[in-house]
């Protein structure tokens, strides 16, 4: 341990965006840092998402229209949510749970937890990009497309309650043909839309690795194909073993492996869990450029400027992580978006993806220290993983030096 009691050492088992902002934030602090990984830089939820930096769409997901919806379309392979029938009683059990939580009070609470996160988020996104990570943020707003103005009532209504909870999104409602000059991918069909300001995006899978780089510029050491299967007490330090019989050890040992959160975590104290919830997405060329990114609230798809093309990213699907791609989920967003985009090469498609998001019963993620001496956890984020990403390893470092719980994490704690 350091002279004033806070660690020298840390292992960070994940190499994810949230993994590595923890990482890189411990670094600041002084803190020698070894980041292991089961696969690799990005081989997750970190690669494939729709790359948003989007404070003003980080919604939880358990609010009471996502259980209406959810069972009215719960065996349904095209529904934007799916659920597979399975004897998986885990998997029951946390919908069981998530579906308690889907009403008004739990919902504002986790819109209130989120709101200094949403508040500083883009701040530690500045703060790596200004001391080497080299992949840039882009600023545009998200224009948000429905077939009639009709549509559009239901994410008006979430917006309202959201500034009425203390959180500001700037918001624009369109209609008719001004809403084609806001995005030349939008088709005719869309009659009304809704642009919310002061969001960004990013190449996710550049942005995590050029974050590895820094991390490793600043002398750390990054371990991939390690897979962990324990991590033990060793005359004072901790020791991460993997199933090779390799070893690193370290005075604190960060858990940060999104989906597979429980594995480890449940050992430590934490009891909520932390299921699957599935995203796919694919890049397809178009006619012209993309401007910015286009979402598509009514069938849960969600597009960004990518490389020069489209990347269409969409679903929640409630399936064992590690479960193959299922190419009728890929079908169904195609089925979906096509009428409301043009000019999009929808058989051209390349980078097919799926990939597990990390979904809580109460729409809280988990971040802090565990029952476990010296043993932390961050995961838990749903879909804004990469959007809380680095204000996550900011605060955590702060709480792993220091010893002292942020405010901001409160809501957030593990063995809650």
């Amino acid at each position: 341990m350091g002279i004033d009691g806070g660690p020298r050492t840390a292992v960070v088992i994940g190499a994810g965006v949230v993994g590595l902002s923890t990482a890189w934030f411990l670094q600041e602090r002084g803190v020698d840092v070894t980041v292991v990984d089961r696969d690799g830089v990005a081989a997750g939820a970190s690669w494939g998402n729709a790359g948003w930096l989007s404070p003003g769409l980080a919604i939880p997901l358990n609010e009471p229209g996502v259980l209406r919806y959810g069972l009215r379309s719960l065996l349904d392979r095209s529904a934007p949510l799916h659920v597979p029938a399975t004897p998986d009683v885990g998997l029951w059990s946390f919908l069981t749970r998530f579906a308690v939580h889907c009403n008004w009070k739990s919902w504002g609470r986790a819109v209130r937890a989120n709101l200094p996160f949403n508040e500083e988020c883009l701040e530690a996104f500045d703060v790596l990009t200004a001391n080497g990570v080299d992949a840039p943020t882009v600023e545009a707003p998200i224009m948000a497309a429905f077939e009639n103005p009709k549509q559009a009532l239901g994410l008006l209504h979430e917006l309202e309650r959201i500034n009425a909870s203390g959180q500001e999104i700037r918001y624009t409602a369109f209609e008719g043909d001004d809403l084609g000059k806001q995005a030349p991918q939008l088709s005719p069909r869309a009659r009304a839309g809704i642009r919310l300001d002061g969001q960004r995006h990013v190449d996710p899978g550049e942005f995590t690795r050029s974050l590895a780089r820094a991390v490793v510029a600043r002398g750390g050491t990054i371990r991939s194909g390690f897979r962990v299967t324990g991590v033990h007490d060793d005359s004072g330090r901790l020791s991460v073993r993997s199933g090779a019989g390799d070893s690193v050890s370290g005075d604190a040992v960060v858990l940060a492996t999104g989906a597979w959160l429980n594995v480890l975590g449940r050992e430590w104290g934490v009891r909520q869990p932390v299921r699957a919830g599935r995203g796919y997405s694919f890049t397809v060329p178009t006619e012209e450029a993309v401007p910015g990114p286009i979402y598509l609230p009514a069938v849960r798809v969600a597009c960004t400027p990518y490389q020069g093309k489209l990347r269409v990213a969409g679903t929640m699907e409630f399936r064992d992580a590690d479960a193959p791609l299922d190419q009728r989920r890929v079908d169904a967003i195609i089925t979906s978006a096509r009428p409301l985009l043009t000019g999009v090469s929808w058989e051209e498609r390349t980078d097919t993806w799926v990939g597990p998001r990390p979904v809580t019963p109460d729409g809280r993620p988990l971040i802090g220290a565990t029952r476990a001496p010296g043993r932390f956890v961050a995961g838990g984020h749903g879909m804004w993983g990469l959007t809380h990403g680095p204000i996550t390893g900011r605060m955590l470092a702060e709480q792993i030096t220091t010893g002292k719980q942020p405010a901001a994490l409160r809501d957030f704690d593990p063995v809650r």
